[in-house]
């Protein structure tokens, strides 16, 4: 029993792995290009089809909103590099100067036809149809190949949607919060202590490197939002697209005011380079601080990417507990500092700038800032969408007049009585 076990392990970590997007999207790809082949076999002279196959690979590895935006350039761009496939082949065939003839001719034709960023792809189908094109009086089979591929390309995106990267994108977002977590907490522990220039320098230099981190969680946000869209199996993809979106911009924010409080850490440590940078009872304020800060950020990113409702519950209340905790340690310090004022003057502004950051961060991961700024992005979505297109608006709003239900003018005049 044990060794059937461990013989099927691999099969059953496959299968805990067929929701994984990468898995998905690996099954679309193969099914879309062995469907794609076997119909060339029906419907093309060439006895290997394989352009056919290559064309629905190419076509489905995009979203399904990009399928119904950018499809029908990416197509074009694929029967672009055919046809001068086919013509290469037809009067030179394949040597190393037609090779580069070829591709300068690809693109050339790509901005000819206009394919926008697809433009490279012509001279990529166009080298790989080449390759498979030997015979002259069959390369125009390439062509019906191309069409066959593409049209089940487009219909294993439409029938099949593509995975959605949700799950991803979260993961991007809670990774970014807990690098921001781990920063605050080393600049923390450091500010108890006498902490030397070239120490807090080099967290100042650690923050500057967050905004490539934010590069990255945007990249994996943009796609996340592109499988949102137009895709049926997701219920309110508007909604989910502004919540991932709203908190990144709210952890941006909060990297950005944490760059400029590791700047005034740096300051102090510069002017202050025989003394610690606060007292010994004012540095443990300040750990403690950063550290309730720290948590509350990763509680914020785990708000964000919670999708079910209990479990955001939860998640808000820990948040607000934290800010709540947070805050009451922020006036504390502000009274130890205040208390330093009067005894020491020196340096007061950029412990009041300390006070200004803090303030910053606490108010971003407010909840009630945050849901502000959800209704106010839905509206302005809602907002674009009329204006871009309010032919469409005008027919949701008959649709909805039309279906809706009639009331009883019995039961009407029975409640106005």
């Amino acid at each position: 029993m044990q060794e059937v076990r461990e013989r099927a392990a691999p099969l059953v970590r496959f299968v805990q792995r067929h929701r994984d997007p990468v898995v998905v999207q690996a099954l679309r790809s193969a099914a879309a290009a062995t469907l794609a082949y076997v119909l060339a076999l029906r419907l093309s002279p060439e006895a290997l089809p394989l352009t056919a196959p290559l064309t629905a690979l190419l076509v489905v590895q995009v979203t399904l909103y990009a399928t119904l935006t950018n499809g029908i350039r990416r197509v074009n761009a694929v029967v672009a590099g055919v046809i001068v496939a086919i013509a290469f082949s037809l009067l030179v065939g394949l040597t190393w100067w037609s090779l580069g003839l070829l591709i300068v001719a690809s693109l050339a034709v790509g901005h000819l036809v206009r394919v926008d960023e697809y433009v490279p792809e012509v001279a990529i189908s166009a080298m790989l149809v080449l390759g498979v094109t030997t015979v002259g009086d069959t390369a125009w089979s390439r062509v019906v190949e191309t069409l066959i591929g593409a049209f089940v390309g487009l219909g294993c995106n439409l029938l099949l949607p593509p995975p959605v990267w949700v799950e991803e994108a979260g993961e991007s977002i809670e990774g970014l919060a807990r690098r921001l977590r781990q920063l605050m907490l080393r600049i923390g522990d450091e500010a108890a202590g006498r902490t030397p220039y070239e120490q807090a320098a080099e967290r100042l230099h650690e923050a500057r490197r967050l905004d490539h981190d934010i590069v990255e969680v945007d990249a994996a946000l943009r796609q996340a939002e592109d499988s949102l869209r137009l895709n049926p199996r997701v219920r309110e993809g508007l909604l989910h697209r502004v919540v991932l979106r709203t908190g990144l911009d709210t952890l941006e924010i909060c990297t950005v005011v944490l760059r400029v409080l590791a700047r005034t850490f740096t300051d102090l440590a510069k002017q202050r380079e025989s003394q610690p940078l606060f007292p010994a009872g004012t540095g443990e304020v300040v750990e403690r601080l950063l550290s309730e800060m720290a948590d509350a950020v990763v509680s914020f990113a785990v708000l964000v990417t919670t999708q079910v409702s209990q479990n955001a519950d939860a998640a808000e209340s820990r948040l607000t507990a934290e800010l709540r905790q947070a805050a009451a340690t922020r006036d504390k310090l502000a009274q130890l500092l205040l208390e330093q004022l009067q005894h020491d003057a020196r340096q007061w502004q950029l412990h009041g700038a300390v006070l200004t950051e803090v303030d910053r961060i606490i108010d971003e991961l407010d909840t009630e800032h945050r849901t502000q700024r959800l209704l106010e992005e839905l509206d302005r979505n809602s907002r674009e969408q009329r204006e871009r297109r309010p032919w469409l608006h005008r027919l949701r709003q008959r649709l909805r007049g039309r279906f809706r239900p009639r009331r009883n003018r019995t039961t009407t005049a029975r409640r106005s009585r």
